[in-house]
């Protein structure tokens, strides 16, 4: 008691001072112990491989198998020496059982007690081994059978052990065919949205040059590169257009199946000579 209550007494001073302390560092130990108990568990877990597991069991079941089958193989040499043992002292007892009878024949009746005396004492001998022969036999059958019964379940957990080999196998091979699946639709993925971002970005670029392009065409924009526009410019390349157009439609309708060269541009002439030739209302007041 006084030992107990000085480690109780010193836990106490480590641990703030009161009891309250005391189970509070005590709860504290615990439960750094759970902590590095389960990362323990954990790493265990990574490193263990079910293949190399049940391998190694299996290998054990082997070794235990053999042990037995020794253990067969010593109880058997025991009662086969036992077994010699008695044979050698029954033809012991027949030999001593032929000294007496030989004694006997020439009188010498305290040989034949002596020889007869000894052939008692090897009886004995040979009852003590015959027990533990019976002994020897009955543990040898004993073993047999275990031995029997370890090997079948050694066969079948061999067996099933190598059902599950497979199967983990499979399973592993197939979690990572699908591993790499994923991978390949994550890079896909990827690829889709540089693709995305690339046509985003194009249509970005396009959108500011036509913008631009229409203000350098309206003059909100100079052109520093070229000459500089103004609205007469803009105008005069408009009729410069428009003549363009103008002359492309009267080829058009030279090529025409039955148009004539000068018709058209014949009646443009006179249409314009008409026009000239007119009195402009200014000079017709001047001639009044």
């Amino acid at each position: 008691m006084p030992a107990v209550r000085f480690r109780r007494t010193q836990l106490t001073a480590l641990c703030g001072g009161t009891e309250n302390g005391a189970v509070e560092g005590m709860s504290m130990f615990q439960r750094l112990k759970t902590i590095f108990g389960a990362k323990a568990d954990k790493a265990l877990d990574k490193m263990e491989n079910p293949n190399e597991t049940l391998d190694y069991s299996y290998k054990k079941q082997l070794e235990l198998l053999q042990k037995v089958r020794r253990g067969v193989a010593d109880v058997a040499t025991s009662r086969k020496r036992l077994e010699l043992q008695m044979n050698q002292l029954t033809q012991q007892q027949e030999k001593l059982q032929g000294q007496a009878q030989k004694a006997m024949e020439i009188g010498r009746e305290d040989l034949a007690r002596e020889a007869l005396n000894r052939k008692s004492g090897l009886s004995q001998q040979i009852s003590d081994l015959e027990a533990q022969h019976q002994n020897l036999l009955a543990e040898e059958q004993k073993l047999t059978t275990a031995s029997q019964r370890l090997q079948a379940k050694v066969d079948s957990f061999r067996t099933r052990k190598e059902t599950l080999k497979a199967t983990y196998n499979a399973a592993e091979a197939q979690t990572k065919i699908g591993e790499a699946f994923t991978g390949i639709s994550e890079e896909f993925g990827d690829v889709n949205m540089a693709i995305q971002r690339a046509e985003d970005k194009t249509n970005e670029l396009q959108a500011r040059a036509g913008a631009v392009d229409e203000l350098l065409a309206s003059g909100a924009l100079d052109d520093v590169t070229g000459t500089q526009r103004d609205d007469i410019a803009a105008q005069l390349d408009a009729l410069s257009s428009d003549q363009d157009v103008e002359l492309e439609l009267q080829r058009m309708r030279q090529s025409l199946p039955g148009g004539s060269a000068g018709g058209p541009r014949a009646a443009l002439e006179a249409e314009d000579a008409q026009t000239a030739g007119e009195p402009q209302p200014g000079q017709g007041g001047g001639q009044a």
